[in-house]
């Protein structure tokens, strides 16, 4: 089975000046030299202060972990050449986004002249996982079922507590931050692949945009590929998190399939109602309680993802993602990465030792 729900990763790091913590650009440094050992693996975005990587595609989450660690190592050790580090993390706990540097790029040009400075204060990292399927007709099908499932996942991932040297009161501020991009969050339900794509051409036609990368929500089907790539977690500060969370996905998506071949399904429920779950997750995480649309109450959301895990446990093994799934339980006990956060801001009343903390936590298990 596993071959049928191929993955991807990618991710985006924070470059950190190790003396004042602070973000800083790599004058695409850190980019140039990965690309000579990762070829089109490392990739500069829209701010200097920030790296991105990207798997290749991947049969299992045995290769992909083994791929995301070493570009997390090489990312690494390129920076600390430059005098740099690097970190994982939603959000940086005190940078402010006017200070930093916009790549030089026609398309960033582009978007920051339209979207003004909703563009330029979108200091924020992200973690992107795609799972690939036989067509992008069966994606969009179960890309509607799954989308209830979001807010579960995303709690789990939450890891931006803080903003310009403020605690937000949210697990997850990324999420606010995104919010002033216009098409983001929890998409609509669309019928068919053609319904999808009939969305997309008329946003071209009336030059809302001009490509279909254009479209930022927590959820889509790939203009380009045959995947479901799913957008809405931060950027998880350990490997072991960002692979529990990319099993889950991994599972939800071949679990939902299983339904389908025995002309079963999930239910579809509206944007509105999975919005409150979102906004939630961002608030608490895992600490606070979701809606359970089919018992319409609220259920504390460790349960729920409790539940979710036992859902997809059929599918698991089949797809060999047994040990990352397993990595949950783990989460669950340790607090997410904001949690953990927070911790250290407690213990500490150091934004700087907060970083430090992040940093740290962003290498380990990383290896060529």
């Amino acid at each position: 089975m596993k071959n049928e729900f191929t993955l991807g990763i990618e991710e985006e790091y924070m470059v950190v000046d190790p003396v004042t913590r602070e973000l800083t650009s790599h004058d695409q440094k850190i980019v140039d030299a990965a690309q000579k050992i990762h070829k089109d693996q490392v990739k500069a975005e829209m701010h200097q202060a920030v790296v991105e990587v990207g798997t290749g595609i991947c049969t299992d989450t045995t290769q992909a972990r083994k791929e995301i660690s070493q570009l997390r190592y090489t990312v690494s050790q390129l920076a600390g050449e430059q005098g740099l580090r690097i970190g994982a993390s939603g959000t940086h706990p005190f940078s402010h986004w006017e200070k930093q540097l916009i790549t030089e790029h026609p398309r960033y040009s582009e978007i920051v002249n339209e979207l003004q400075e909703a563009a330029r204060s979108n200091l924020i990292f992200g973690l992107h996982v795609h799972v690939g399927f036989q067509s992008r007709e069966l994606a969009v099908h179960i890309a509607n079922q799954v989308r209830y499932f979001l807010p579960h996942v995303f709690a789990l991932s939450t890891n931006s507590p803080f903003w310009e040297s403020r605690n937000t009161g949210y697990k997850s501020f990324r999420t606010k931050i995104f919010d002033k991009f216009p098409r983001t969050g929890i998409p609509d339900i669309f019928n068919s692949i053609e319904d999808y794509d009939n969305y997309v051409k008329l946003l071209i036609k009336t030059n809302c945009i001009d490509n279909a990368k254009k479209i930022w929500w927590d959820i889509r089907v790939h203009p380009f590929f045959q995947t479901i790539e799913f957008r809405i977690c931060d950027c998880p500060m350990l490997i072991d998190e960002t692979m529990a969370l990319t099993a889950l996905f991994q599972s939800l998506c071949a679990k939902l399939y299983q339904l389908r071949l025995r002309n079963m399904s999930f239910i579809n429920y509206s944007r509105a109602l999975i919005n409150e779950n979102k906004w939630r997750a961002a608030r608490y995480g895992i600490d606070g309680n979701l809606i359970d649309f089919g018992k319409e109450m609220e259920v504390n959301c460790r349960n729920l993802i409790l539940e979710l895990l036992d859902f997809v446990d059929d599918v698991v093994d089949d797809l060999g993602c047994r040990e990352d799934i397993n990595y949950v339980h783990k989460m669950l006990v340790n607090g997410t990465g904001a949690d953990r956060q927070l911790a250290v801001y407690e213990q500490t009343g150091s934004l700087e030792s907060v970083v430090d903390f992040i940093t740290n936590q962003t290498l380990i298990g990383a290896k060529q």
